[in-house]
Parts: C-alpha cells; sequence; structure tokens
C-alpha cells in the first residue's frame, strides 16, 4: 500500500479502489474482527466498488486463498496497528457516513469505521450466511482475545460488548 496514495485518498476523498470523489456514504470492505474493533488500514471506497472487491478481489472472494510472503518488496511492510494475517474467508462491506484517522503505536495511520447504516456480508463472492460469518467471527476472535487478556480484564469485557454489538450487524439466521 503505497502511502502517498493513502494520504491523497483520505484528504481528498477518493475511492481507495478507483480513485474518483467519494460522495455521502462510504463503503469499508472489512474482515470480520474489523467489524468487531471497527479499525481498519485502508480508507473508504464507493459502494459500488467496495461489493465489486468483495466479489472479485482473490483474495477476499476466495476463503482458501493465502496472503503472498514470496516474491514482495524489500521495502514491504505489514498494514499498521495488529492485522490478523489468516485469510477468515468471509468479507463485510461495512458502509457508513463517517469515519475517521488516528496514529498506531508506530505512528502509522489506522481508520475507525463510523456506525454502519447498513453491512452487506460476502462469501466466495456471493452473500454470506450467518452461519459462514459465526465460523469466521470464532475463527478470529481467540486472537482478539489474547490481545485484550495483556490489557487486562476491562479490555475482556470491552471486547465481548464490542463482538455482541458487531453480531447485531451479522446477516439474518
Amino acid at each position: 500500500m503505497d502511502p502517498r496514495k493513502f494520504r491523497r485518498a483520505v484528504q481528498e476523498r477518493l475511492c481507495w479502489v478507483c480513485g474518483e470523489p467519494l460522495g455521502r456514504w462510504l463503503a469499508f470492505p472489512i474482515g470480520p474482527m474489523c467489524t468487531i474493533t471497527r479499525t481498519i488500514s485502508e480508507p473508504p471506497s464507493h459502494l459500488e466498488c467496495a461489493e465489486w472487491s468483495a466479489r472479485n478481489c482473490p483474495f477476499l472472494a476466495n476463503p482458501r486463498a493465502e496472503r503472498r510472503t514470496e516474491g514482495l518488496p524489500a521495502d514491504h511492510e505489514h498494514a499498521p496497528g495488529l492485522p490478523i494475517l489468516r485469510n477468515p474467508g468471509v468479507v463485510c462491506v461495512w458502509v457508513t457516513r463517517s469515519y475517521e484517522t488516528f496514529p498506531d503505536a508506530n505512528k502509522r495511520t489506522l481508520i475507525t469505521v463510523g456506525a454502519p447504516a447498513n453491512t452487506i456480508w460476502y462469501c466466495e463472492g456471493r452473500k454470506a450466511t450467518r452461519a459462514e460469518v459465526e465460523a469466521a467471527v470464532h475463527g478470529g476472535l481467540p486472537t482478539l482475545l489474547a490481545t485484550a487478556k495483556t490489557d487486562g480484564p476491562f479490555a475482556v469485557q470491552m471486547l465481548g460488548r464490542m463482538t455482541a454489538a458487531a453480531e447485531a450487524h451479522w446477516p439474518a439466521a
């Protein structure tokens, strides 16, 4: 991810996928753990661009796809924050009107997404089922819980509340 393009997208309100100006609604294709933490590392997109990405991006649309680790540029860095590097198998298009940026511990920019007006879940390029979303969340939750435990009981309690809040935005059973 090019930091200059990131800054420009944020400063000029440009779609992260197509580069055109964004409107009132902002869409973020995010993993299930990001719906709990509401923290991501990529700027917003148009709804159509985010849905296109969820259906067509090889990593997002293929639950068996693995993150490439070979042949990366010498100056490659992981995304800011504490990314979970697994493929969760599902992706959520989080539609909101707002977001805020903040620096991580290394002074790299992260994004907190605003309250969702809508969420659209995908798996294998199609709408995801609640069972698929639940499986993805349960697969990643131990990583978030381990981090919360290092921060103490209050963080564990907050993670529980945040998980319950995110569950309200999962597909209907």
